[in-house]
């Protein structure tokens, strides 16, 4: 273990060192992340009981990231991509805090938070994706984020643990005089510390801020309109996968302890299994790891559905823990690749890629959210919890043969340059 341990050092002292200091900031991060993806959800479902309250979170969110990614554009011409990226991780965990400072829960009042969120999550993603674009090759990409998503596992294991444990102490043991909403500041708080953190890392980083050129077009070629298709399919889902575990767990299961247990276990695996992936993968396999990520998503979906109990949430779940970052981990390496590819031979700005890949997310996530908002006026909450994400994990499926097409047609448009 410890000639293993020093090899796998060797090797990321050997990536650039821009590299390692985005990989190191992001992984402090990452601690973050399971705190605003998992219980802010649990705490909107806790003080509402209401699966729309829930929903018009990811909708308020899912709104201010397209708009932030434009601002982004702009803002870049005059400051530096690093502190762009520092501020918008120091916003989410502002967002995170004023979330959770609101005195009444109201629909509107969700749905501004969730828009301050996404505008953070703008400028968070937008510079990220921006930076592992300028900083890493293609090559290199299944390396940077096995190593991330590794990290970013374990802390998924290890944090919904420790603060589903916390914020259910207030009830079990009186912690923070019995009362959840107090424990549920004090780890906003916490969560804000490390964003500050993680934000210190990247400013003292050295990074080159490309020049920022035209970044909006609506004529693209054959190639990325399948890239587009695709980030229709992968936005089908990210409003479900925000807000509806959370519910499901807090419904049928318990509380937050419970719902930090479950999305503890099996996590250690999945992190273990991702940075081999990461390790020993090649560009050549990631139509694999997509179709394994898709299939095991669409098999908790269906199995969640079919039972829609509590042996349905926990199966659900496990898939969920594992299938997720598998897909983000050959899903983000697609991307680049094409926005390499693209940006090359239209003689376009790379961020101008970026920026439209980001609205075919936004109109894949406003169709899932719509589903599932629709389900839940016309029929009921429960239809909607239980029908719109099989659906969406079915018509995800599609998104194999869509790679498929996609990877042909960037290999002739390569021979045919050379």
């Amino acid at each position: 273990m410890k000639n293993f341990l020093r090899s796998e050092y060797v090797i990321f002292r050997n990536c650039p060192r821009s590299m390692q200091v985005l990989l190191v900031a992001n992984m402090i991060y990452g601690i973050v992340l399971p705190i605003i993806d998992i219980f802010t959800s649990a705490y909107v479902m806790r003080n509402t009981r209401d699966v729309m309250h829930v929903i018009c979170f990811p909708i308020g969110l899912y709104i201010g990231t397209p708009i932030s990614f434009a601002l982004n554009g702009i803002l870049l011409r005059r400051v530096g991509v690093k502190f762009m990226y520092s501020g918008g991780m120091m916003l989410s965990g502002i967002a995170l805090l004023f979330l959770m400072r609101i005195v009444v829960l109201t629909p509107s009042a969700i749905l501004v938070a969730g828009i301050v969120m996404g505008i953070a999550n703008g400028f968070f993603w937008a510079n990220r994706q921006f930076l592992v674009l300028t900083t890493t090759t293609d090559d290199k990409r299944n390396y940077y984020y096995g190593v991330e998503l590794f990290f970013v596992t374990v802390a998924s294991v290890i944090v919904p643990f420790l603060v589903g444990t916390f914020i259910s102490g207030t009830t079990h043991y009186g912690w923070m005089g019995g009362v959840p909403n107090r424990a549920y500041l004090v780890v906003a708080t916490l969560a804000l510390l490390l964003s500050v953190l993680a934000s210190y890392l990247i400013i003292r980083g050295n990074f080159t801020t490309p020049r920022i050129g035209r970044f909006f077009y609506l004529k693209f070629s054959p190639v990325w309109w399948r890239m587009l298709l695709l980030a229709n399919f992968k936005g089908l889902a990210q409003g479900y996968i925000l807000a509806m575990p959370a519910i499901m767990v807090m419904l049928f299961v318990g509380q937050e302890g419970t719902l930090g247990v479950i999305e503890s276990v099996g996590g250690m695996l999945t992190a273990v299994i991702l940075y081999l992936i990461g390790r020993l993968t090649t560009p050549a396999h990631r139509g694999t790891v997509f179709a394994a990520g898709l299939t095991l998503f669409a098999v908790g979906s269906l199995l969640n559905s079919f039972l829609f109990d509590v042996a349905g949430v926990l199966g659900f779940q496990m898939c969920l823990v594992v299938s997720k970052p598998m897909l983000d981990l050959a899903y983000w390496p697609i991307e680049l690749k094409t926005v390499d590819h693209e940006s090359k031979r239209a003689g376009r700005d790379r961020y101008a890629y970026l920026m439209s890949h980001e609205f075919g997310l936004l109109h894949g996530r406003m169709i899932g959210c719509g589903l599932m908002l629709g389900l839940a006026l016309w029929f009921s909450g429960a239809i909607a919890l239980r029908f719109a994400m099989p659906l969406i994990a079915l018509v995800q499926v599609l998104s194999i043969p869509v790679y498929s097409s996609l990877k042909r047609g960037i290999g002739a448009a390569e021979r045919n340059e050379s």
